[in-house]
């Protein structure tokens, strides 16, 4: 058992220190529940929160960080805590003196317990409680003293726990199949001798009954003491603590049946006449059934984080970094920002950057989602972990490290991951007591079966309390939640869906009302010249380069959409003279000697033009939504212009879908009523709230909830940070601003409003999956532990031997994770235009913030 920790930064609005310490050794509920107890209990800790499928522990410092408490709380626990051992290269040492001065310095880093320097091999080997130091620490000490570290190949904290998972799961297997191999010939030996008349002959002629028995005590002895000393150096030590978990359950059963069958073997004469029967091939499959198990289930949650290891997979581990005119291979540790890095077609780009040389073709599907490569030219941002198609370019490092997209992208999922959901509640109240009450429960059985039981009364209340005792899987109830938890949210990411808090997860799916911002989530966010109607005699790519040459010298949005589309249809704009800007009317230039006039209708009256020729026009455009704008040429009106915020071609599936879902729908905006309305008659918005402030959008939110209604609301933008955080679900789309998606629950990396139909579909099927679970370990524990005491004797004369028992306890752990396991196969309702990559997860133009805690 060991534990070792890692140290997040705290989120912008948190007030505490934040640390997770990956323990090891946890094998149930209960195990979960007296580690919190621990944690929690040292002085400083704010929150502990342990989550049995990552095996993290999260914890909250109110004051300064201290883990080497933690881990003593751990290790006073039962857990022992392990030691990390860090060895560093030095250069640069020549004597003994330098050896004593590096070895001060590294024993006077806060938390390191021991620090041998060896001149002869230039290596430092440095001890301390596992995650309580950085190797970056480290190395800054050395190189304060005035020498060198040299950098190795390194390896990440995924990369160590895959290790340490597949040894762990080799060692299983080993134990089981060393089991196996014990327990089959005594099963035979015992099963047999009852029921397949030749076995018992044989043995009898061959063996003997007396010798039978020594050979059976013998093959028992060595799986309970050999395999399954595992659960007596767990379960034992908190037996005798007071705190009994799974373990102990398993070495109570197991020793009471080979207990009591030594002595009907060695000392018969002691037990009652009639009651001199032996259980040693129960013990030994009880055991050899549970390592089954555990080795089924040490399996399973290896896939269970499959989502965050594709996601680490994305980031290559080297760059050929240019420095000093010279191109090296370098680990992506030793990038810097600022560093000039080549890519060649094929490779993952390794770091954020722009690019300063070359041009390419980079293949941003998991970042937007989109198939088709994007061409990059100088001055083009690259995020790391895409891939470059065709052509070689030079970039220079903006984000490395923690910094960039990706590694914040995996900190976001494994904080969601990590969290505890209000419907784990229930669980934490249960399992605090449930080994404590299944123990109590088989004193019970023994007690009533040996009262009033049938003779041979000893042998049926041993039986069945070891029965009871066995059968009971506080397991499946600690891995229940967190383990659908951890396949859903790592689906969602592979979907381009990021819940920021694991919390959001469980409320998404009993939102009500879903509410819109307007500009930017179900618009573009861009205005486009959607029309452009021009009188009888006048030629339109006349008329639109007369028009956008002169509002190429506004800087209003409106001016800068016409100027886009007359650049996209290859028209050349004229220079302008005696150009005015009249505020709140419009502008006039002259461009190549003729007048032009470019305003609302009040700037034509105002200038005594007609507009009525057009009247038909504009009505019709102001019932779409869009702002009419006139031209005129010389003093008569030449054309009528819209330009308008167009609407995402999803957002009408999107919307359409939340309708099927039974949702109500609705829009809340800063825009004026009349083109709020029209949008909203064109997607089927069900209510709208228009002309709204920030603070008015809060307001917004707080009526559309009413009294008791749940609300989730979709944004992008600043002034939509607000209404993110008062929603009971905050969903931000990821082409938006970094505040929005810090105020935000959920994030919508590609800006695809289908997203949030496919976020609520995710979190309606993990809850579903995650209640499954709950109700089979419930049930499971509900109904067989009554059945494991005897309740139907009475009735059918049914009773439940220990070997089924452990049987089923085994299976009831490994459902539970099969059954999580489910949802990586979900597919969501609306598929995406483009292929969305299982290995993928998408993010676009974010600078994401780092994740509440």
């Amino acid at each position: 058992m060991s534990s070792e920790f890692a140290l997040q930064e705290p989120a912008a609005a948190a007030a505490h220190t934040v640390a997770d310490f990956q323990i090891e050794g946890m094998t149930c509920a209960s195990c979960v529940a007296r580690v919190e107890r621990a944690i929690r209990a040292v002085p400083g800790v704010a929150s502990a929160n342990v989550n049995l499928a990552t095996e993290k522990a999260t914890v909250a410092f109110a004051k300064e960080l201290d883990p080497r408490s933690v881990v003593a709380a751990i290790e006073k626990a039962g857990y022992s805590a392990r030691s990390d051992l860090v060895e560093l290269q030095i250069e640069g040492m020549t004597c003994a003196s330098c050896v004593v001065r590096i070895e001060k310095a590294l024993a006077a880093v806060p938390g390191v317990s021991s620090a041998v320097v060896n001149l002869a091999t230039e290596r430092a080997a440095v001890s301390f409680p596992a995650g309580s130091v950085t190797r970056a620490r480290l190395e800054q000490a050395v190189r304060a003293t005035g020498y060198e570290v040299v950098v190795p190949v390194a390896t990440t904290r995924a990369d160590e726990g895959d290790r340490r998972r597949a040894a762990e799961i080799v060692r299983l297997r080993n134990s089981f199949a060393l089991a196996a191999v014990l327990t089959i010939p005594l099963f035979v030996l015992e099963m047999g001798s009852h029921y397949v008349p030749a076995i018992h002959t044989w043995v009898m002629t061959n063996i003997g009954m007396a010798n039978n028995l020594y050979v059976q005590f013998a093959l028992a002895t060595v799986v309970l003491f050999g395999p399954g000393l595992r659960f007596f150096t767990k379960g034992v030590p908190n037996l005798l603590r007071g705190a009994p978990d799974m373990n102990s359950l398993v070495v109570l059963g197991t020793s009471a049946a080979w207990g009591y069958s030594v002595v009907s073997t060695f000392l018969p004469s002691v037990l009652p006449p009639g009651t001199g029967y032996v259980y040693y091939e129960a013990a030994a499959v009880i055991v050899t059934l549970i390592l089954l198990g555990r080795y089924l289930e040490a399996r399973a949650k290896g896939r269970t984080s499959q989502a965050i290891r594709r996601l680490i997979g994305l980031q290559p581990k080297t760059a050929r970094v240019i420095r000093d005119g010279v191109a090296a291979e370098l680990q992506l540790e030793q990038v810097v920002v600022g560093d000039r890095i080549e890519v060649r077609p094929g490779e993952r780009v390794p770091v954020d950057g722009v690019v300063v040389d070359g041009e390419s073709y980079v293949d941003q599907s998991m970042i937007t989602g989109e198939p088709v490569p994007v061409r990059k030219l100088a001055g083009a941002e690259v995020v790391g972990g895409t891939i470059n198609r065709t052509g070689a370019f030079t970039f220079a490092a903006t984000k490395v490290g923690a910094d960039t997209v990706l590694a914040q992208i995996i900190r976001m999922v494994e904080a969601a991951q990590g969290s505890k959901l209000p419907i784990q509640a229930l669980v934490d109240k249960v399992t605090a007591w449930f080994v404590p009450a299944v123990m109590a429960a088989a004193a019970l059985t023994f007690a009533a079966w040996f009262v009033f039981g049938p003779s041979p009364a000893v042998t049926f209340a041993l039986v069945n309390a070891v029965a009871v005792l066995i059968i009971a899987c506080p397991c499946a109830m600690g891995l229940a939640t967190p383990t659908s938890i951890m396949v859903g949210t790592g689906r969602a990411a592979e979907l381009g869906i990021l819940f920021r808090k694991g919390e959001a997860l469980q409320t998404l799916r009993s939102a009500e009302v879903v509410a819109f911002d307007k500009t930017g989530t179900l618009t573009k966010g861009k205005p486009e010249l959607t029309d452009l109607v021009v009188r009888a005699g006048y030629d339109r790519n006349e008329v639109l380069a007369l028009v956008a040459s002169v509002e190429a010298k506004s800087e209003h949005p409106v001016a800068q959409a016409i100027v886009s589309a007359a650049t996209e249809e290859g028209l050349s704009l004229a220079n302008v003279t005696a150009f005015e800007a009249d505020p709140g009317f419009g502008v006039v230039g002259t461009v190549a000697g003729r007048r032009v006039l470019v305003g609302a209708d009040r700037a034509m009256a105002k200038a005594g033009i007609d507009v009525a020729e057009f009247n038909e026009t504009a009505g019709r455009l102001a019932d779409e939504g869009k702002s009419p704008l006139y031209a005129a040429v010389d003093g008569e009106l030449a054309v009528i212009i819209a330009v308008s915020d167009p609407i995402r071609d999803t957002s009408p599936e999107a919307i359409r879908s939340l309708h099927d879902l039974g949702l109500r729908v609705a829009m809340i905006t800063g825009d004026n009523s009349r083109t709020a309305r029209a949008v909203a008659k064109r997607l089927g918005i069900d209510e709208v709230v228009a002309e709204v402030l920030p603070d008015g959008k809060v307001d917004a939110v707080k009526s559309l909830r009413g009294a008791d209604r749940k609300i989730a609301f979709v944004g992008d933008g600043i002034n939509d940070a607000p209404a993110l955080a008062e929603a009971d679900v905050g969903l931000a789309v990821g082409t938006g601003t970094d505040i929005a998606i810090e105020s935000a629950d959920v994030v919508l990396m590609s800006g695809d409003l289908r997203g949030v139909v496919n976020a609520i579909a995710v979190s309606k099927a993990t809850i579903g999956n995650i209640k499954q679970n709950l109700f089979w370990a419930f049930a499971y524990n509900v109904t067989l532990i009554p059945v494991a005491a005897g309740v139907l004797y009475p009735i059918s004369g049914t009773l439940l031997s220990p070997v089924l028992a452990a049987g089923a306890m085994a299976l009831s752990s490994v459902f539970v994770l099969g059954n999580a396991l489910r949802l990586r196969r979900f597919a969501p309702p609306l598929a995406h235009g483009n292929s969305v990559h299982a290995e993928r997860a998408s993010i676009r133009n974010l600078e994401i913030l780092e994740p509440a805690s």
